[in-house]
């Protein structure tokens, strides 16, 4: 009797997304998966209990998913034990956080420099809320300081890269909750088959394979994250308590419903997704960030302003385009205004940051520096107006 291959993943980061969302697929796809953190106290756990569950909750129900066939390394003190599982893995995957990726990049270099060219080139996917994320990290591993240069001829052999958009609501977990995590049922997972097509696309259920990523990454940002944002930072100028909480006021819903129909028009004309489908998309969205079962405070979806007012992000990305092609941007203009008012908030070193420009630079410094937009661009004078009304009602203050 022929044995039974062994299929093993090596997935960065043991926090929510990385249990809940893709160690899940990984698990339910027959791969071992390794987990590789730096946190003695989450390894610790993960290595002393063998399962743990990932629960879905949806307007339809809850559902169970118990995860096992698992183990965790630390990557700060058995960096060589790590080296050897990802030099005979299958596939690497992810969820660290975008600045996070130069620091793991010299361990899996190390990895890929020790795999054998007999082998099937490694599967590199990174799963981050960012744009082109696969290709920052496979810059890092391929930097001289973690590859020598003439590796570089057959790194192709060893490993391929491959971008990915991740689509899914993972709120704030309950502090008891141990390993078990609790999130939204839908789900998306697009990732790019081009990379890997001459050497196997690897079997993961739940990835959406496609030939190019960029529509779905902008459907996302400008469906997903415009509407989470445009619901929580309206809701906090208004006091309300939860993203679910401010979706109850019908007036912030209606500013959440014409942002989403701005960034629809740009969306259809852009990429020609069919506008019924991004309507129903759309409705989706709406139901998904207004799921009761979510607790989603308006403070935690709205930190990091800086990030989310800048040029390629949820508001300004789509606003900019939208206003060269002389589209209405009304309701993202007024997201955009809520956004510029979310100052010192607690726990909220952006938004303390982001009080301080606005007290020490005029308005035009401020939507060069923070939103990226230049003079020449046809949305600047509306962001200028809309940072000097933010500063004058502060003065007031």
């Amino acid at each position: 009797m022929a044995a039974v291959t062994k299929k093993k993943a090596v997935h960065f980061g043991a926090g929510n997304i990385g249990r809940g969302f893709v160690a899940c697929f990984l698990h339910n796809s027959g791969y071992e998966v390794v987990f590789a953190d730096v946190v003695d106290s989450l390894i610790d756990k993960i290595n002393s209990s063998p399962s743990y569950k990932v629960i879905e909750v949806g307007s339809e129900g809850t559902t169970e998913n118990t995860i096992t066939n698992y183990r965790a390394i630390n990557s700060k003190t058995h960096e060589e034990d790590l080296i050897k599982e990802i030099s005979t893995a299958e596939v690497v995957t992810c969820s660290v956080g975008p600045n996070i990726l130069k620091f793991i990049a010299p361990v899996i270099a190390k990895g890929i420099n020790r795999r054998s060219t007999d082998k099937t080139p490694l599967h590199v996917i990174a799963c981050e809320n960012a744009i082109g994320a696969t290709d920052t990290l496979a810059k890092h591993i391929k930097d001289p300081a973690n590859t020598a240069p003439e590796r570089l001829e057959d790194h192709h052999l060893r490993a391929r890269y491959a971008n990915s958009a991740i689509d899914r609501i993972v709120p704030a977990q309950d502090p008891n909750a141990g390993l078990d995590v609790t999130l939204e049922k839908f789900f998306e997972w697009v990732v790019e088959k081009t990379p890997f097509e001459d050497v196997g696309i690897p079997s993961i259920e739940g990835i959406n394979w496609v030939d190019n990523l960029a529509p779905f990454i902008e459907r996302k940002l400008y469906t997903v994250n415009t509407g989470h944002a445009t619901a929580a930072y309206h809701g906090y100028n208004r006091r309300k308590r939860t993203v679910y909480d401010a979706l109850q006021d019908k007036d912030i819903m209606s500013e959440v419903r014409g942002a989403l129909m701005e960034t629809k028009n740009l969306i259809v004309a852009k990429h020609e997704f069919e506008e019924d489908d991004q309507a129903a998309y759309v409705e989706k969205i709406i139901k998904r960030i207004g799921n009761p079962h979510l607790e989603d405070a308006v403070e935690r979806v709205g930190r990091a302003p800086l990030r989310k007012l800048s040029r390629k992000e949820r508001f300004v990305g789509p606003a900019a385009e939208l206003a060269e092609r002389d589209q209405p941007i009304k309701f993202l203009l007024d997201a955009i205004e809520m956004c510029f008012r979310f100052q010192n908030v607690e726990e909220d070193d952006e938004s303390k940051q982001l009080a301080k420009i606005m007290s020490e630079h005029d308005a035009e410094e401020v939507v060069s520096e923070v939103c990226g937009i230049q003079a020449s661009d046809k949305i600047y004078p509306s962001l200028v107006s809309i940072v000097q009304r933010v500063q004058e009602d502060s003065r007031e203050d």
